[in-house]
């Protein structure tokens, strides 16, 4: 190979995506690249993008916009969009029209033909636009270039049958594919072998893992199966649906000694009114007592959620119960964010749009209680000896190492770099709201 070549990809959005971008990683090194984070050195730039929300799609035009001049200086660069945003067929067209310096445009269905996309530029020096609508059997065996050593996400299903009001990602990511059991153990006994200690489950929602494959086995099987992997330490999983969330699931999780002690169930709302409108399946007393059961099972359990303000429709006394849910359930911490509306999903369409100051000022209140309750909880840890997955140098304190509890406490205290990678105990000593402080045993 005559020169170096090097690769740059900004990753916006959830952790499905942050998963694809570790495949197209595996695609691109197994082409001869290598990566970078400094853009301007780069001959390929590829914008993995989100499109749950506006502000990252704002970014992206944004981004892309700002290397019209570099791709006028180097026609040889390579500029690519990919991910949820092409998916959706407006946003598409407007791409076309607007960012006519792009050169590869394609989906989330279709990811593992990117080498194949390349050489088509590369040899006609003509734009590549590949959407697929639907994903079809997941396909396997595809490579990874993994940021850590020690931990890694494993995707057990595709899409989502659930079409909320308000979310456009079983628009974009299609219906519901589970992966065959039998590739995701060898997924998981591969990971063992190259020393990964925690692996994360990932799904759109985990808990209907299986409904689509009709195997007898579902997702606390699941669960089961990977707890028997040797070399694996730790088990996590990401998102649940609560609507779908069995008692079999939850004597899992207070049964298998590798699944770790930490739940994300995200409930949206407080409000049965704002709830139906958003066509979650549940209602608030559904949920409370979802909640009462997995913490009657699993006592230490450490609870996160995923809350929306401003949802249409969502009136004082609507957001009172948001607020007061979350005092009543005291989550360990909380995803918290404003009603963005989605193209082509019901929710844009419906009456009673909430005005953008009251939005605001609601955010501000949520994120006020939440703070106070997570800060509360985790003053209680202090002189507890924690186990803590080191995984490297804190970003605050270059004196201290940083790592997660098995509740997915962060927690910094000082250390030696050799530890990263290993599961050490620590004595909390200092408690702060989204974090702890503490010194190893």
């Amino acid at each position: 190979m005559d020169r170096q070549l090097l690769a740059c990809i900004r990753t916006f959005g959830c952790q499905m995506n942050e998963r694809d971008t570790e495949t197209i990683q595996g695609l691109l090194a197994q082409e001869g690249y290598r990566f970078t984070t400094d853009i301007k050195e780069a001959q390929l730039i590829l914008f993995n993008t989100c499109c749950v929300r506006e502000n990252p799609e704002r970014k992206v035009y944004g981004q892309v916009e700002m290397l019209r001049g570099a791709k006028a200086d180097n026609p040889e660069l390579i500029i690519g969009i990919c991910g949820c945003m092409p998916q959706q067929k407006e946003e598409l067209t407007e791409m076309l029209e607007r960012l006519t310096h792009v050169d590869l445009i394609f989906g989330t269905h279709n990811i593992h033909r990117l080498p194949e996309l390349l050489h088509r530029i590369k040899t006609t020096g003509e734009r590549v636009v590949e959407i697929l609508d639907e994903s079809g059997e997941p396909v396997e065996g595809l490579p990874a270039h993994r940021e850590s050593d020690f931990k890694a996400w494993v995707t057990v299903m595709h899409g989502c049958n659930n079409f909320c009001s308000y979310c456009i990602v079983p628009y974009v990511r299609g219906r519901e594919h589970s992966r065959l059991p039998k590739e995701i153990l060898r997924e998981a006994k591969s990971l063992a072998d190259e020393g990964i200690k925690e692996i994360t489950l990932l799904g759109q929602n985990v808990n209907s893992y299986g409904q689509d494959l009709r195997l007898g086995m579902d997702f606390a099987d699941l669960l089961s199966e990977l707890n028997q992997v040797p070399g694996i330490e730790r088990i996590r999983f990401t998102t649940s649906h609560p609507k779908d969330i069995s008692d079999k699931l939850i004597l899992q999780l207070a049964r298998l000694e590798k699944v770790c002690e930490h739940l994300h169930l995200p409930v949206q709302a407080g409000s049965d009114h704002v709830l139906k409108r958003m066509n979650r399946g549940y209602n608030r007393e559904y949920y409370l007592q979802l909640v009462d059961k997995v913490r009657y099972h699993v006592p230490d359990i450490s609870l996160t959620t995923d809350i929306m303000v401003g949802f249409p429709g969502e009136t004082d006394a609507d957001f009172a119960d948001t607020l007061s849910l979350v005092e009543e359930i005291r989550y360990d911490s909380a995803f918290t964010f404003i009603y963005s509306p989605r193209k082509g999903t019901p929710a844009t369409k419906m009456p009673d749009q909430v005005p953008e100051e009251v939005k605001k000022e609601r955010i501000y209140q949520l994120i006020e209680v939440q703070n106070k309750i997570s800060l509360e909880l985790n003053q209680r840890l202090c002189g507890e000896e924690l186990e803590v997955l080191v995984e490297g140098t804190s970003k605050h304190d270059a004196h201290f190492l940083s790592g997660k509890t098995r509740t997915a406490k962060t927690v910094a205290f000082p250390g030696s770099q050799d530890l990263v990678g290993q599961l050490v105990s620590v004595r909390i000593t200092e408690a702060k709201t989204w974090s702890l402080v503490g010194e190893i045993v």
